[in-house]
Protein backbone atom coordinates (compact mmCIF):
# COMPACT_ATOMS: atom_id res chain seq x y z
CA UNK A 1 0.00 0.00 0.00
CA UNK A 2 2.54 2.79 1.01
CA UNK A 3 2.36 5.57 3.02
CA UNK A 4 1.12 7.93 -0.08
CA UNK A 5 -2.10 5.03 -0.24
CA UNK A 6 -2.48 5.67 3.45
CA UNK A 7 -2.37 9.61 2.79
CA UNK A 8 -4.57 9.46 0.06
CA UNK A 9 -7.50 7.42 2.06
CA UNK A 10 -6.54 9.56 4.90
CA UNK A 11 -7.89 12.74 2.83
CA UNK A 12 -10.70 10.98 0.71
CA UNK A 13 -13.82 13.21 1.39
CA UNK A 14 -12.81 15.29 3.65
CA UNK A 15 -13.18 18.96 3.68
CA UNK A 16 -9.53 20.38 4.42
CA UNK A 17 -9.21 23.89 5.44
CA UNK A 18 -6.97 26.87 3.69
CA UNK A 19 -5.42 29.22 6.46
CA UNK A 20 -8.13 31.97 5.99
CA UNK A 21 -10.81 28.55 6.76
CA UNK A 22 -9.10 27.41 9.69
CA UNK A 23 -9.53 31.12 11.23
CA UNK A 24 -12.88 31.75 10.42
CA UNK A 25 -13.48 27.90 12.15
CA UNK A 26 -11.82 28.85 15.15
CA UNK A 27 -13.66 32.17 15.13
CA UNK A 28 -16.86 30.20 15.32
CA UNK A 29 -15.69 27.89 18.18
CA UNK A 30 -13.32 25.22 16.25
CA UNK A 31 -10.38 23.86 18.32
CA UNK A 32 -7.00 24.19 16.58
CA UNK A 33 -4.53 21.65 17.48
CA UNK A 34 -0.80 21.68 17.14
CA UNK A 35 0.97 18.70 16.85
CA UNK A 36 4.20 20.11 15.85
CA UNK A 37 7.59 19.69 17.81
CA UNK A 38 8.95 21.70 19.91
CA UNK A 39 11.85 22.61 17.53
CA UNK A 40 9.43 23.21 14.51
CA UNK A 41 7.09 25.53 17.23
CA UNK A 42 10.47 26.97 18.07
CA UNK A 43 11.52 27.14 14.79
CA UNK A 44 8.34 28.22 13.23
CA UNK A 45 6.28 30.09 15.94
CA UNK A 46 3.18 29.43 17.43
CA UNK A 47 -0.74 29.31 16.45
CA UNK A 48 -2.65 31.67 18.57
CA UNK A 49 -5.74 30.24 20.00
CA UNK A 50 -4.09 27.03 19.23
CA UNK A 51 -3.97 24.10 22.09
CA UNK A 52 -0.77 21.97 22.24
CA UNK A 53 -1.42 18.00 22.00
CA UNK A 54 1.82 15.75 21.15
CA UNK A 55 0.76 13.24 18.47
CA UNK A 56 1.27 10.21 20.76
CA UNK A 57 -1.72 11.33 22.85
CA UNK A 58 -3.77 12.73 20.68
CA UNK A 59 -6.54 10.45 20.71
CA UNK A 60 -6.82 10.12 24.13
CA UNK A 61 -7.17 13.73 24.83
CA UNK A 62 -9.70 14.16 22.05
CA UNK A 63 -12.04 11.30 22.50
CA UNK A 64 -15.16 12.61 24.45
CA UNK A 65 -15.35 9.09 25.94
CA UNK A 66 -11.99 8.81 27.02
CA UNK A 67 -10.71 8.71 30.69
CA UNK A 68 -7.90 11.09 29.70
CA UNK A 69 -9.78 13.27 27.82
CA UNK A 70 -9.11 17.33 28.11
CA UNK A 71 -12.13 19.60 29.15
CA UNK A 72 -12.49 20.95 25.65
CA UNK A 73 -13.37 17.66 23.94
CA UNK A 74 -17.23 17.83 24.94
CA UNK A 75 -18.59 15.57 22.07
CA UNK A 76 -18.69 13.74 18.45
CA UNK A 77 -20.14 16.95 17.00
CA UNK A 78 -17.17 19.11 18.19
CA UNK A 79 -14.61 20.44 14.68
CA UNK A 80 -10.80 20.00 15.37
CA UNK A 81 -8.68 21.18 13.36
CA UNK A 82 -5.09 19.53 13.27
CA UNK A 83 -2.08 21.43 12.47
CA UNK A 84 1.23 19.79 11.82
CA UNK A 85 4.38 21.64 9.60
CA UNK A 86 3.62 20.77 5.86
CA UNK A 87 0.11 19.08 6.06
CA UNK A 88 0.44 15.34 5.78
CA UNK A 89 0.77 14.05 9.61
CA UNK A 90 -2.59 16.32 10.61
CA UNK A 91 -3.99 14.61 7.40
CA UNK A 92 -3.34 10.85 9.18
CA UNK A 93 -4.28 12.41 12.90
CA UNK A 94 -7.83 14.06 11.67
CA UNK A 95 -8.29 10.59 10.28
CA UNK A 96 -7.48 8.94 13.67
CA UNK A 97 -9.97 11.41 15.38
CA UNK A 98 -12.71 10.79 12.94
CA UNK A 99 -12.01 6.71 13.58
CA UNK A 100 -12.19 7.68 17.04
CA UNK A 101 -16.14 9.81 17.14
CA UNK A 102 -14.96 13.01 15.99
CA UNK A 103 -16.89 12.91 12.42
CA UNK A 104 -15.86 17.17 12.11
CA UNK A 105 -11.73 16.65 12.70
CA UNK A 106 -9.72 17.69 9.65
CA UNK A 107 -6.61 19.29 9.35
CA UNK A 108 -4.83 22.66 7.57
CA UNK A 109 -3.95 22.54 4.22
CA UNK A 110 0.14 22.99 3.49
CA UNK A 111 0.35 23.05 7.38
CA UNK A 112 1.99 26.07 9.19
CA UNK A 113 4.16 26.46 6.36
CA UNK A 114 0.96 27.38 4.39
CA UNK A 115 -0.27 29.58 7.48
CA UNK A 116 3.13 31.52 7.77
CA UNK A 117 2.55 31.54 4.18
CA UNK A 118 -0.74 33.44 4.12
CA UNK A 119 0.69 35.72 6.45
CA UNK A 120 -1.90 34.17 8.65
CA UNK A 121 -0.36 35.28 13.21
CA UNK A 122 1.96 33.41 14.43
CA UNK A 123 3.43 34.69 18.44
CA UNK A 124 6.65 33.39 20.28
CA UNK A 125 5.09 33.61 23.75
CA UNK A 126 3.57 30.99 26.04
CA UNK A 127 1.09 28.31 24.46
CA UNK A 128 -1.46 26.01 26.42
CA UNK A 129 -0.01 22.87 26.33
CA UNK A 130 -1.59 19.06 26.47
CA UNK A 131 -0.04 16.85 28.32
Amino acid sequence: MGVEHVLAAARAGVDRLSPGQVLAAQAAGALVVDTRTPSHRREQGELPGALVIDRTVLEWRLDPASPWRIPEATGPDLQVVVVCRHGYSSSLAAASLRAVGLRRATDLIGGVEAWIAAGCPVHRGPVDVRE
